[in-house]
């Protein structure tokens, strides 16, 4: 086998080359305003390899054997793109004369400004695409409205999340290798140092990577490459945060061959849109380079971007109902001031090191080692042998008891009497005081000290019923890559390269604050004996502010990636091919020998191995210079994240049953048509990943036999999907007309199906089993029917409509109408399960479980449409020599409310359960909802030196 891969490499590295009459262009480009020449402008022409860059003094000269009318575009960072009409006659010399390029800041400042969505920083970061808006910036105007319209409402380009695209810095991939995404928070702040950038959509072709069915984008920090000059910038929002300012340096090359680039920015919000949820950032920046010489650069890239946010909650109708969409349950006034229990906090400071070495005119080799550390820290509030603090607790709210959970269930009976006193009354308790009650904690955590007569005269710390601690990840990557770029010949190139990484990802509960205790005891007190024991070679432990408890492990990862790809280019055809080969290698080391898996918990695991391939190709035709047509497509294997190959990671070594390689295809046709005046894509893609495994966790009622419980139905469980395959089939419209020099209008269009293709196997762990000594603690519970279902949390189909009015002095408005539909909840799988219809005591089917009753329930929940109306603005001064730019943004004018995602909860575990809850009007467990953003503004102010 190997051999033949040898010979179908060897034979596509030779292309038939042959010679043509050339024309010859040539120009010099300078700054309209300054009127000085302009170095390391990207000189091309349209649909074709020719590129150059101009010189120290803005000449360009390059060569074209294309026959007839073409298009040359001259593009840079911070300017306008130019694009002319030339034609090309044999062994001519065209000279263009003096090409003025405009300064861009009513297009820059937006791309600049761009600020994380509320989505962008979720747990799983399930919601951060590619294009979530942090960094975008490609001109397409269905990108645009992808990043800057649409994800306000959680849209994902192709219904695609972040891990099927590849981040990349410098030619290295910054996706995670524990859950496959980007830890956006990792750039949060770094907007305008990180706007050399270059995007490859979907299967298309990368310089850097085999790449994934999302696309690639690759961001450079070569310090060489950015605009010399500082620039100071100053913002104010009421979404995430309240206010920014950030300074930029850039030093430019000097004559000894230094170039430097320098930035630091603070964030800050006491609250943003959502009640309590503050936010605090800070980024520090540095690229510094080193010509060596005419082959040789170095180049060093450091930042730190250190971050805290506090979270909002997701919320029932009944507690939306009797609050606002603005509720967060997940804060409470200490002191006078609103603290949040759930803060996230990020620490990952990175330090990489490049090598740009040029072989050759036609080579050239760029390699990278990278050190990434730091920490990524959860906050919730751990309680023993006291109440819940949650103040939407089932328990406290007027739905338990009005609906079965407020009664003795019995067997299931469903014979229950609303007490509609006792609701009235938890009502009204509730709107006292509908947050965390700080104050109540720290007294509970601390004893009384009375006088003589009995009277309490202070209060002492004791043992802590209630604890703030931390799920804390602390990561140390080491990656390394090389990657060879080679113009073979004039028609064909090779790109290549590998890639290593190596992950030691340290997970714990780390105790951050006592809350007025003394100390805390590790263990868990839903278990009894040895079985409660967090660590049976530490018992009954003591723990104090700083220290780990709870559990304690390593993830250990090693992965290496390698690429090739051969492109062809000719006069009406293009075409390419790419392999890639990857091995993954996974390992978990149990620090804590758990009371609950005792044999399984302490040391290291079976070492899980991955062994994957790809391929992709895309071919172009080329009708005119102004139009054209491609096709891509791949087809890779991939291994499943480091996340969801371990059953139970936080309590023992077991690999997911049945765990295998995901398989994944995808294909896309696309026309384009580009001119001055109009530029018009459309694109129709299908998509096919197969083979997903998905680990959640969750307390479930009803869902076990008193049997294999021990007397009792409930129990806190993991369960674990395989098998999961989904299916991807739409089409993208980009349309932008120049209707005059001033006015232009847009329309983009993203029309998607986006379903679950299989019935995924649903297995169910049950920990107290293991507890009780059972030999049996994971249960099949056989397909979950989910194929046909929606696949949730975006919008399928997106529509928007723009119109943008730009004055030759220098100001603009634009205004975007925005249309979202066909958004889905997120269903439980085991609801869809035959085991849901059956009695766990009879083990008979449910007589109420009709097949109308089932269909009612089990309907999976459509959102309604969305419609916003977003308005930006601004305008730029030149003021002796400095530039001045202003910039503001009205999202949701009409201040509309509308949901963005939400999910069924699981803890209604059979079908009486789930039927009885919603019978009731009131459901203690009904779904519960994220909101977005109302009316919120965004305002910018940018001096440039």
């Amino acid at each position: 086998m190997g051999k033949k891969y040898a010979l179908v490499f060897i034979l596509l590295s030779f292309g038939t080359a042959y010679a043509q009459q050339e024309t010859t262009f040539s120009g010099i480009v300078i700054d309209a305003k300054t009127q000085n020449p302009l170095e390391n402008i990207v000189v091309s022409i349209q649909n074709s390899s020719i590129t150059q860059l101009t010189n120290t003094k803005g000449k360009f000269e390059l060569q074209s054997s294309i026959q007839g009318e073409q298009l040359l575009l001259l593009h840079s960072q911070g300017y306008k793109d130019l694009l002319l009409k030339i034609n090309s006659n044999s062994e001519q010399k065209v000279n263009l004369g003096i090409l003025q390029l405009e300064d861009n800041f009513s297009i820059e400042i937006p791309a600049a400004l761009i600020t994380l969505l509320d989505s962008d920083l979720s747990d799983d970061n399930s919601s951060s695409e590619m294009t979530s808006g942090l960094l975008q910036s490609s001109k397409d105007a269905f990108m645009q409205s992808s990043a800057f319209n649409w994800g306000q409402a959680r849209f994902r380009v192709r219904g695609l999340d972040s891990e099927n695209g590849t981040m990349m810095l410098n030619g290295m991939s910054m996706n995670k290798i524990y859950d496959g995404r980007p830890q956006w928070s990792n750039w949060g702040g770094l907007n305008d140092v990180l706007r050399n950038q270059e995007f490859s959509v979907g299967a298309a072709a990368s310089n850097y990577t085999f790449g994934g069915i999302l696309g690639t984008q690759q961001i450079s920090t070569r310090a060489s490459a950015y605009r010399k000059g500082a620039r100071l910038t100053f913002s104010a929002s009421n979404t995430s945060y309240n206010w920014r300012a950030n300074a930029t340096y850039v030093s430019g090359m000097n004559s000894k061959g230094w170039a430097y680039v320098i930035s630091a920015g603070k964030r800050l919000g006491n609250e943003g849109y959502f009640e309590g949820t503050n936010f605090d950032a800070e980024s520090f920046f540095i690229s510094l380079e080193k010509k060596l010489n005419n082959k040789h650069s170095l180049n060093f890239t450091g930042f730190y971007t250190p971050s805290s946010r506090g979270k909002n909650s997701a919320n029932t109708n009944e507690v939306i109902q009797l609050t606002n969409e603005k509720y967060n349950s997940y804060w409470g006034y200490q002191n006078g001031e609103k603290r949040n229990a759930r803060v996230k906090n990020v620490e990952e400071p990175l330090a990489m090191l490049n090598h740009y070495f040029k072989i050759n005119e036609k080579a050239n080799l760029n390699s990278t080692v990278m050190y990434q550390f730091g920490k990524i820290g959860n906050s919730t509030i751990d309680y023993q042998n006291a109440n819940s603090p949650d103040p939407v607790y089932y328990r406290k709210l007027p739905s338990y008891y009005t609906s079965l959970y407020g009664k003795d269930k019995g067997e299931f009976s469903g014979d229950f009497t609303p007490d509609y006193l006792s609701a009235e009354q938890n009502k009204r308790l509730f709107l006292e005081n509908p947050q965390i009650r700080w104050d109540e904690i720290y007294q509970a955590n601390q004893r009384p000290i009375l006088n003589s007569d009995g009277k309490i005269i202070s209060y002492r710390p004791s043992q802590s019923h209630y604890v703030l601690y931390e799920d804390r990840t602390d990561d140390k990557t080491f990656s390394a890559n090389t990657n060879l770029n080679i113009q073979i010949t004039e028609n064909s190139s090779f790109d290549g390269g590998i890639t290593f990484r190596n992950l030691k990802s340290h997970q714990f509960q780390y105790l951050l604050d006592l809350l007025g205790g003394e100390y805390f005891t590790d263990i868990d007190a839903f278990y009894s004996g040895d079985q409660a024991q967090s660590d049976l070679q530490n018992p009954n432990r003591q723990v104090k502010k700083g220290d780990i408890y709870g559990y304690n492990y390593n993830l250990l990862a090693t992965t290496i990636d390698a690429f090739t790809q051969f492109k062809f280019n000719y006069n009406k055809v293009d075409f390419y091919v790419g392999q890639s080969y990857s091995v993954s290698n996974y390992q978990r080391q149990g620090l804590y020998q758990n009371g609950i898996y005792s044999t399984s918990s302490l040391g290291k695991s079976q070492k899980v191995n991955f062994e994957n391939f790809g391929f992709k190709g895309g071919f172009t035709y080329k009708i005119s210079g102004k139009q054209w047509l491609f096709f891509n497509g791949m087809h890779l294997t991939r291994a499943p994240s480091l996340r969801n190959t371990f059953a139970n990671s936080r309590l023992n070594n077991s690999v997911v049953d049945g765990i295998e390689n995901e398989n994944i295809s995808s294909t896309e046709g696309n026309y384009v048509y580009r001119s001055p005046k109009l530029k018009i894509r459309t694109t129709v893609y299908y998509t096919l990943i197969k083979n997903s495994t998905k680990t959640s966790f969750f307390y479930a009622e009803g869902i076990f036999d008193r049997g294999a419980s021990y007397n009792n139905t409930d129990a806190f469980v993991s369960q674990t999907l395989t098998n999961l395959d989904k299916k991807n089939i739409g089409a993208e419209l980009s349309f932008e007309y120049q209707i005059s020099s001033t006015i232009k209008t847009t329309l983009s269009i993203a029309y998607g199906n986006y379903t679950y293709n299989s019935n995924p196997n649903v297995s169910i762990t049950n920990d107290a089993n293991a507890a009780k000594g059972d030999v049996q603690t994971t249960f099949d519970f056989g397909e979950s029917y989910l194929k046909g279902y929606k696949q949730p949390g975006m919008p399928q189909q997106a529509y928007s409509i723009g119109l943008e009015y730009r004055d030759p002095k220098y100001w603009w408005f634009g205004a975007n109408i925005n249309y979202m539909t066909e958004s889905y909840i997120d269903i439980s799988p085991i609801a869809r399960t035959a085991r849901f219809y059956k009695n766990p005591i009879s083990g008979l089917v449910f007589p109420e479980a009709t097949e109308n009753r089932a269909a009612a329930l089990l309907k999976q929940e459509k959102f309604d449409p969305i419609s916003l109306l977003n308005i930006t603005g601004g305008k730029s001064w030149r003021i002796s020599g400095k530039y001045i730019g202003l910039f503001a943004s009205i999202n949701n004018v009409l201040d509309l409310t509308y949901k963005t995602g939400g999910f069924e909860q699981a803890r209604n575990a059979n079908f009486r359960a789930l039927n009885q809850d919603v019978s009731s009007q009131t459901p203690s467990f009904g779904p519960k909802y994220f909101y977005g953003y109302g009316r919120t503004y965004f305002m910018n102010l940018t001096i440039s030196l």
